[in-house]
């Protein structure tokens, strides 16, 4: 169980460094950034179209919802790549709903914590808040220019990386 959760922890830290340094990029280049991850995306969608049309030939015409999913997958992977204001949207609103999460997760061990009279429950508790805070931030404030999300998920990285090695150097005591 120790290794377990010590694993999972590490784990939660790598994912936490990307964020970081997606935080970093997002500031340095917002738009460059924006415009790539829309053409990726969008280069996606008309792949997966043009592979879906493939398998409708293929099949001797005889799948018409591999063709509509074909042709909605294009659509979409073109109207993705020209409208990165759209992928910013989603964008916004799924790391918002992340963080969000996260910071709910965050509470929960803090109660948890909290019963077992650690001295670190109310230091979790602040940051779970900050984090709650900042993915309420993001999701509401639509407006809100890139630097900020991107400042904001440096915090998310770094206040997660923080909770976990605390998690890790205390997770011995917790199973004891």
């Amino acid at each position: 169980m120790e290794k377990l959760l010590k694993k999972s922890s590490w784990t939660d830290v790598v994912v936490s460094i990307l964020f970081i340094l997606f935080g970093i990029m997002i500031i340095a280049r917002p738009d460059t950034i924006m415009s790539v991850v829309s053409f990726l995306l969008g280069a996606i969608c008309i792949v997966m179209g043009i592979l879906k049309g493939i398998d409708y030939f293929a099949s001797g015409k005889t799948d018409n919802y591999s063709l509509a999913v074909a042709i909605i997958a294009i659509i979409a992977g073109i109207i993705i790549m020209f409208c990165s204001n759209i992928i910013f949207s989603a964008f916004r609103i799924v790391i918002a709903i992340w963080i969000i999460y996260s910071a709910l997760m965050d509470l929960q061990t803090t109660i948890i914590w909290k019963d077992y009279k650690s001295k670190l429950w109310l230091l979790t508790f602040i940051l779970a808040i900050a984090m709650l805070a900042g993915g309420i931030f993001i999701l509401i404030n639509d407006g809100a220019v890139l630097q900020i999300i991107g400042s904001l998920i440096i915090a998310y990285g770094v206040i997660d990386i923080i909770e976990n090695i605390v998690f890790i150097k205390k997770v011995d005591n917790y199973l004891s």
